[in-house]
């Protein structure tokens, strides 16, 4: 399928942003302007059946959404970048660095975890399908579906401003491809092959995230003992919209 991607900036270092499950490449317009503004090229892909990318046909396999992300690279001409991914796109980047750790300058895995099965009980991994894949089957619209949703992944405090944005992300999802990303998901793990991931890494998890909490980030890290990890203060799971200004210096500090 053809991807589609925004971009900006003109640096020779080039960082590429993945989003969510939820989500789409614009979740990341605030961090494509903050680092094209500090020398970086700054790309934010649509993954395969979301925003501006094709449908495909068949199941979400990561290997596939890997070799998407080599495609992009070879299309910017880049040999190696730094990688941000959030959530899903976390664990799209564990599968990337087991797979193609020579093109990776840094990773940085925001509130992402290996497996389901090992870091969620079964009532909570029950609880993450039920709320996103039963009531899609049963009809209802993403529309519908969307306030329960965004208030399931802001934290307490989240302006309205960011609200509105993950409303209408949630709302432009399309059916098929979100339903075969979540099957994907609960099935994935990568808890062996983190392990192995030697590129500079930096771990991120918010303080008020109810799906992937900061204790899961702790035992990411006991995975990944040289990787850093840092917990931003009162956000929720999409840090990059509620605290902005944290998430961005964050890391730059780490890239810098």
């Amino acid at each position: 399928p053809r991807i589609a991607y925004a971009w900006a900036g003109s640096g020779a270092e080039t960082i590429i942003f993945l989003h969510g499950i939820g989500g789409n490449k614009t979740n990341w317009l605030e961090q494509l302007s903050f680092f094209a503004e500090r020398g970086y090229r700054a790309v934010a892909w649509d993954l395969r059946g979301y925003g501006d990318s094709d449908d495909y046909e068949g199941a979400f396999v990561f290997e596939e959404i890997s070799v998407d992300l080599i495609r992009l690279m070879d299309e910017l001409n880049v040999e190696k970048a730094h990688f941000v991914g959030l959530s899903m796109g976390g664990r799209i980047l564990m599968d990337f660095a087991y797979r193609y750790s020579p093109r990776i300058q840094s990773l940085t895995i925001c509130a992402a975890f290996p497996s389901f099965g090992r870091a969620l009980s079964d009532e909570q991994r029950n609880d993450y399908v039920r709320l996103r894949k039963q009531p899609l089957l049963a009809g209802r619209s993403f529309e519908e579906l969307a306030p329960e949703l965004v208030r399931s992944l802001l934290g307490p405090d989240a302006p309205k401003p960011v609200y509105d944005a993950l409303h209408a992300s949630i709302c432009q999802l399309r059916q098929d491809s979100y339903l075969k990303a979540i099957e994907a998901a609960v099935f994935f793990d990568r808890s062996k092959e983190i392990q192995e991931i030697q590129s500079p890494t930096l771990l991120l998890y918010a303080e008020h995230d109810r799906l992937t909490p900061p204790e899961l980030g702790k035992q990411v890290q006991a995975l990944m003992p040289k990787a850093q990890m840092q917990i931003l203060p009162n956000c929720g799971h999409l840090m990059n919209l509620e605290a902005g200004d944290h998430f961005n210096q964050a890391v730059y500090q780490f890239l810098q």
